[in-house]
Parts: C-alpha cells; structure tokens; sequence
C-alpha cells in the first residue's frame, strides 16, 4: 500500500517536473526570440518609418526651401499621386500655367509606377478642364 502511494507521489512529481521544465523553456525559447529576431526587426521597421516620416517632412516643407523655384503661395500640396499644383501667377490674379511637381528627397530619386503614368500623361497633354455642379435638391435649405 505504501509503495503503491510512493509511486503515485512519484509520477505526479515527475508530472509536474517535465510540464515545470516544458513551460521554462518554452518562456527561454521565447526570451530567446525576442532578443535575436524581434529585436532587429522592430529596429528596421522603425528604421523604415523615420525615413519615410522625414521623406513625408521634407515633401510638404519644400516650397519653403531656398532653392524650390516657385512662389510658396502658389503652390497647394496633394499628396498622392503627385505632390503639389502650383498655379503660377495666382498671386497676381492672373495664372498662366499649372505645374504639377513631385518631390523626392533622401535615396528615392525614381518614381513609382503611378508617378511614372501621371508624369506620361501631362506630357502627352491628356489633361482637361470639367466642371462638376452639385443637384440644387442637396443645397436647398430644408424647412
């Protein structure tokens, strides 16, 4: 009877002596990951997203740059696909071209592909002029 209760103690600690062991070192194994994997990687990725911040930066900065060719107050920022319209000559009431320009700063000097079929398009002068007018049932005051 005390043997049999002796080998039942000793299963259950040999039980709980592997599962002990399993559970540590799943947690070292995990320790281990994030030190060698996730480290790195969520130093490239924050790496990448400065970059791409002071990219987003230095964009929306440029017409105020010594060197940008156009008149800061002519110049409305889009964003994507390309990222600014100057309108020169709106200063003086009287605009005489539409520029579109895409800044690019850092190490991308290329454009993208759809940059490349915007910049395509101008040059082939597929551009044009459209009026939209909103139905008068959207701008009516209701009573």
């Amino acid at each position: 009877m005390v043997s049999a209760f002796i080998v039942i103690i000793v299963l259950i600690a040999i039980f709980i002596l592997l599962y002990l062991g399993y559970t540590t070192g799943r947690r070292i194994e995990d320790r281990e990951w994030q030190l060698n994997k996730l480290e790195p990687i969520v130093k490239q990725r924050l790496k990448t997203s400065r970059s791409v911040i002071g990219g987003q930066f230095s964009e929306q900065l440029a017409p105020y740059l010594p060197d940008f060719k156009y008149n800061p107050s002519e110049v409305r920022f889009i964003g994507k696909p390309i990222d600014f319209l100057v309108f020169k000559g709106m200063d003086e009431k009287e605009i005489e071209e539409v520029i579109f320009v895409e800044v690019k700063s850092g190490k991308s000097k290329s454009l993208n592909k759809h940059e490349r079929i915007l910049r395509d398009v101008i040059r082939e002068k597929k551009v044009r002029w459209e009026q939209y007018e909103v139905p008068d049932e959207m701008v009516e005051e209701r009573r």
